[in-house]
């Protein structure tokens, strides 16, 4: 997929739900197997501005789109909710989910369209 560059003027601040599908739980299984070395990761924040008193998530591609997965949180109760994440090196695609409506982020310079039409934010992670 290419990285496709747009104006604030363009972002889908009201997006609709990414093409995400319901994350299935599996069970884990019960036989221990010898610890594989970790992918390196890099420690990645994320910030939107958003109404005070919100409730502001991260989904993307490293979580399974899973709307609930990661709380932003505001905690100078500012309306700048952040968190951070340790992700692998690659492309990263995400949304904000503030109040239940999914958000392109407005500071993001790259963006892929998604297959719902909509814009997805970019996080390429060195």
């Amino acid at each position: 997929m290419s990285t496709k560059k747009a104006t604030k003027a363009t972002a889908d601040a009201k997006a609709t739900p990414c093409d995400c599908e319901e994350v299935k739980t599996a069970k884990k299984p019960s036989a221990k197997k010898a610890a594989t070395p970790a992918a390196k990761t890099s420690r990645v924040t994320f910030s939107v501005s958003a109404e005070p008193g919100s409730k502001v998530f991260l989904a993307g591609s490293f979580n399974n789109w899973d709307p609930l997965a990661k709380e932003l949180l505001d905690k100078k109760d500012a309306g700048v909710f952040s968190g951070v994440l340790m992700l692998p090196k690659g492309q990263h695609e995400y949304k904000f989910v503030i109040n239940g409506t999914w958000c392109a982020d407005p500071e993001c310079p790259d963006w892929v369209q998604n297959s719902m039409g909509t814009l997805n934010s970019v996080k390429i992670v060195d």
